[in-house]
C-alpha cells in the first residue's frame, strides 16, 4: 500500500531534486528492410520508422502529464546500419543518404535522436563497416538527429586496432567538419568495448539483433535524489551512506518500471529493459560530483574519488536490480564531463584530470565521456586514450566508451559550447607524448585469458 508519505517523497523528488525519466527508447528492427536497391531500402526503412514510432512521443507526453513525471526525451534506437546498407550500399554516400532518411523519419515521429548509425567490428570490418565508419563524419554534418556508435573491442574477442586507428581519424574529420558549431559532430559519436545491444542512452544506442521486432526500453536519471539523500548523511558510516543509496535507486527505477509498462500497454510495444543510471543534467544540484561532495570529498578528483564512485555504481545496481527484473543498458553511474556542472567545475578548479577520469572509468558504468580536448590534438593521441579506455572494458569484462570532442580553434583555458542537454565544457589538456609508433602497428589486441569460458 502506498502510504502519503511516500506520495509526498515522490513529489519533492519530481519537483525540487530533478527527477525524471530520462528517455523512452523505442528499438525498432531494420533486418526485414534490406534489399539491394538503395532507393527501395531508403522507402522501406523511412516507412517502418514512421509507422512504428507514429504515436511515441504523444504518448510519452501523456504518461509524462497523467503521472506527473517529466519525460526528458523520446528516441529512437534502430538495427546497427552498417548491417541493414550492407548490401545496397556501394559507397560512403549510399550510406549517408541512409542517415538522411533516418534523420527525416526523426523529424516526422518528432523524436529527439536515432541511434544505430553504427558498425560492430570488434574483430574484423566488413566493407560495409569501413564505408559507413568513413561517411560518419559527413552523416553528423549533414543531419541534426542522428547519433553514431561503433563498437570496437569485447572480452570475448580483443580490441580491434586497426578500427581504435581508424576512428581516431574519423573523431579529427568530425571535428572539423563541425567545427563553425564548437564541433558538436563529435558529441554524437561515440567507441565502445562490450558495447550492450539493450541501451537506450544516446549517443551508444542501437537496437541489437538479438531483440525482437520493436521493444520499449526507458532510461531513468536522478543524481540530484541521491543527493538530497546525502544531505543529512552526515556522520553516518560506509554501511548506513549504502543502505540510503540502495534504498534511493529502488525507488527511481519504480518509476522507470512504471512509466514503461504503462508504455507497452498504451503502444502495444513489449517492454524491453529498465536502464538505471544516474545520468546528470546541466542543471544546478543534478550532478555526480554534487553526491561526491555530500559524501566527503572536497572536489570530484580529489583522492576517495574512485572509491566513491565505486560504491555509489554498487548500490546504484544493487537497489535497481530488485526493483526490476528487466534492467539492462549501462546501468551505474555516468560521468560525462559537459552534463554535469558539478564536473565542469570540479575541471575548472584544477581537481580533475583525463586521467583521473580514466582512473575512475574502471568502477563505473561508462567511459571517457563528453570531454572537450584542444583541436590541435593529433589522431593518435584520440586513438591511444581510446585504446586505453577499450583496454579497461577489455580486462573487467565491462562496458567502457569514449566520447571525445577535439574542439577545433580552441585549446586549454577556453570552453566548447554545445547547448540544451549536451552543455559545455572546460577544454581539458591532453598528455602531449606521442603514441603514434604504437597504433600504427595494427591487427588485434587479443582477449584475455579470463574471455575463454567455453
Amino acid at each position: 500500500m502506498i502510504t502519503l508519505g511516500e506520495v509526498f517523497e515522490t513529489n519533492e523528488m519530481i519537483w525540487n531534486e530533478h527527477l525524471d525519466v530520462r528517455t523512452i527508447t523505442l528499438g525498432i528492427s531494420l533486418l526485414d528492410c534490406i534489399t539491394d536497391d538503395l532507393e527501395k531500402l531508403n522507402e522501406n526503412i523511412y516507412k517502418k520508422i514512421t509507422e512504428t514510432a507514429k504515436d511515441l512521443v504523444k504518448t510519452g507526453d501523456e504518461i509524462g502529464k497523467e503521472f506527473g513525471i517529466p519525460i526528458v526525451n523520446k528516441r529512437i534506437s534502430v538495427t546497427p546500419i552498417a548491417i541493414v546498407g550492407n548490401s545496397a550500399c556501394k559507397t560512403e554516400e549510399d550510406f549517408v543518404s541512409i542517415a538522411k532518411t533516418l534523420d527525416r523519419a526523426a523529424v516526422a515521429t518528432g523524436v529527439n535522436f536515432i541511434g544505430g548509425y553504427s558498425a560492430l567490428v570488434c574483430k574484423g570490418s566488413t566493407p560495409a563497416d569501413k564505408l559507413l565508419i568513413r561517411s560518419i563524419p559527413r552523416a553528423l554534418k549533414e543531419t541534426e538527429h542522428i547519433c553514431s556508435s561503433i563498437n570496437l573491442g569485447s572480452t570475448r574477442t580483443g580490441i580491434n586496432m586497426d578500427a581504435v586507428k581508424l576512428m581516431g581519424e574519423i573523431i579529427k574529420e568530425a571535428a572539423e567538419l563541425t567545427k563553425e558549431r564548437d564541433s558538436i559532430g563529435c558529441a554524437k559519436l561515440v567507441v565502445f568495448c562490450n558495447a550492450p545491444d539493450d541501451n537506450p542512452f544516446m549517443a551508444g544506442a542501437f537496437h541489437g539483433v538479438t531483440e525482437a521486432d520493436k521493444i520499449i526500453n526507458v532510461g531513468v536519471s536522478g543524481p540530484g535524489v541521491v543527493r538530497a539523500v546525502l544531505k543529512h548523511s552526515e556522520g553516518d558510516d560506509f554501511g548506513t551512506l549504502c543502505e540510503k543509496i540502495k534504498r534511493t535507486a529502488f525507488k527511481i527505477t519504480r518509476i522507470g518500471q512504471l512509466v514503461a509498462l504503462e508504455a507497452e500497454k498504451r503502444l502495444g510495444i513489449p517492454f524491453g529493459i529498465v536502464d538505471l543510471s544516474l545520468a546528470p543534467t546541466p542543471a544546478i544540484g543534478d550532478s555526480i560530483a554534487d553526491i561526491f561532495r555530500e559524501m566527503g570529498l572536497e572536489h570530484a578528483g580529489a583522492p576517495g574519488t574512485t572509491a566513491a564512485l565505486a560504491l555509489l555504481n554498487d548500490q546504484v545496481k544493487k537497489g535497481g536490480v530488485m526493483a526490476s527484473s528487466y534492467v539492462g543498458g549501462l546501468s551505474g553511474a555516468f560521468i560525462p564531463v559537459s552534463e554535469d556542472q558539478g564536473m565542469i567545475n570540479a575541471v575548472l578548479d584544477g581537481a580533475l584530470t583525463i586521467e583521473k577520469l580514466e582512473a575512475m572509468t574502471c568502477v563505473c558504468s561508462v567511459g571517457l565521456d563528453m570531454i572537450a580536448i584542444p583541436g590541435n590534438t593529433s589522431s593518435a593521441t584520440i586513438s591511444g586514450i581510446i585504446a586505453d579506455e577499450m583496454a579497461i572494458g577489455m580486462i573487467n569484462q565491462k562496458t567502457t566508451a569514449v566520447r571525445l570532442i577535439p574542439v577545433v580553434g580552441k585549446d586549454v583555458g577556453e570552453q566548447a559550447e554545445f547547448g540544451g542537454l549536451l552543455g559545455y565544457a572546460p577544454i581539458m589538456p591532453v598528455n602531449g607524448f606521442s603514441c603514434e609508433k604504437f597504433i600504427n602497428r595494427g591487427g588485434r589486441i587479443p582477449a584475455p585469458i579470463h574471455s575463454f569460458k567455453n
